[in-house]
């Protein structure tokens, strides 16, 4: 029992020494024994004193999220987690100090005042694993795809999608802004990667009270020259269905512990239904929502038109004047630019916004004078279409929605170790 061996390893093996380290999950005491839960990066395994144990009454003494070295025999158990046990010989308490201050039925307010403690639950722990699988599959894909990671800035002159939702930063005696997408700086790299991606931190100042909605998310966004917006669409399909599928065959036993059936993912293969914007309002309409023509359909829209489907769902060809300035305009569809939302189902909301690019000079001037920004802001984005300008599409997905609809969660908060929203920064 001379090297550390972590939770996952005694589990595995159930049988021999084992000297592990970690924390005091759950505690109970009795005449005859005292069972540890003791926790992991790894896993969970039950460790059992008994009377004649010189550690006895020290191990009596721990409190739940006390840190401690335990040596012991591991053994099978069917009763007990991960079907074996270690029978402990000896205690080294690290950290005991004072009870912890999380205890059952705390409300949902209290746990995210004391955040930097609750992220040690089983469900967040679990949820940040999944996230780093997810992410994993993400990178797979654009690696076999061709893709190129790059790293904007965080610091902007300009928003991407207008100023009401910009964070305003002072910097060294001037204005700028918080990053709400890289997008613009991706569309200045692929004229010489063609095609690119980014993981980054997306700043939005929305005062929406929702269980989707982030004043800070990580996004995860990409752009490709020579794209139109079909082939933007087609891969949008191929990557959600790469991920889906491997976090169900690769990650099954995350997936079930919240609940989510890994049979369910499987089922998320292109093609995905299409619908028009004015189909979607036409639908709506017919399921008795009151909602026209130039209204944006919100979550209980898209619960409607979701609630059924096994997979995502894109609503394209929306109107001009409800999308950003620079989406390409339908020359096939007047009045309708040629962007797309890709809703994920059952209500889980919008995961991916993507539209094909203005690439014409002018025609991009034009569109900012007409969304009232301000062209200096923009000189340098406009250049892009002065030297070599190629037609092109892109597209931002929210990596925080996505995995609350893989793991079939209610909240966003659920899947953020810190989350930011309209009425939380701290801690």
């Amino acid at each position: 029992m001379e090297s550390f061996a972590s939770v996952q390893e005694a589990l595995e093996k159930k049988q021999g020494g084992f000297r592990l380290r970690g924390w005091v999950y759950r505690h109970r005491v009795t005449k005859n024994a005292v069972f540890v839960l003791l926790r992991d990066s790894t896993g969970v395994i039950q460790c059992v004193f008994k009377p004649d144990n010189p550690d006895f009454q020290k191990a009596s003494d721990l409190y739940i999220e006390s840190s401690v070295i335990i040596e012991g025999e591991v053994r099978p158990d069917e009763r007990a987690p991960g079907g074996a046990e270690l029978k402990a010989e000896k205690l080294e308490v690290v950290c005991n100090r004072e009870p912890f201050v999380i205890t059952k039925d705390q409300s949902t307010e209290f746990l995210m005042d004391v955040r930097h403690l609750s992220v040690r639950a089983q469900k967040i722990t679990r949820a940040m694993i999944a996230r780093e699988k997810m992410m994993k599959y993400f990178r797979e894909f654009f690696e076999k795809e061709g893709f190129h990671e790059v790293f904007p800035p965080i610091f902007t002159v300009a928003g991407a999608e207008g100023g009401a939702t910009l964070f305003e930063v002072p910097y060294f005696g001037k204005k700028v802004y918080l990053s709400q997408s890289a997008q613009l700086y991706l569309e200045a790299l692929i004229f010489s990667l063609e095609k690119v991606y980014s993981l980054t931190p997306s700043f939005r100042a929305e005062k929406s009270h929702t269980s989707k909605h982030l004043t800070e998310y990580w996004h995860l966004e990409a752009e490709m020259a020579w794209w139109d917006q079909e082939k933007n669409m087609d891969f949008q399909e191929r990557m959600i269905s790469y991920v889906c599928q491997k976090m169900a065959e690769n990650e099954k036993a995350l997936l079930e512990y919240f609940g989510r059936d890994p049979a369910d993912l499987k089922k998320v293969e292109p093609p995905f239904p299409r619908m028009s914007y004015d189909e979607a309002i036409e639908e709506l309409q017919k399921k008795g929502f009151d909602i026209e023509y130039g209204d944006d359909p919100g979550a209980p829209h898209e619960e409607a038109l979701t609630k059924d489907l096994d997979k995502p769902l894109f609503i394209h060809s929306f109107p001009e004047d409800m999308k950003a300035f620079y989406m390409q305009p339908d020359e096939k569809n007047p009045g309708k630019v040629k962007a797309a939302d890709m809703l994920a189902p059952k209500g889980h909301g919008e995961i991916i916004g993507g539209s094909e690019r203005i690439w014409d000079k002018d025609l991009l001037e034009k569109k900012i004078k007409e969304f009232g920004l301000d062209p200096k802001a923009y000189e340098w984005y406009v250049d892009l279409r002065r030297y070599g300008s190629v037609p092109h599409s892109g597209f931002g997905l929210g990596t925080e929605r996505t995995l609350k609809w893989i793991l079939d969660l209610p909240h966003i908060r659920d899947v953020v170790p810190f989350p930011r929203t309209v009425n939380r920064y701290y801690p």
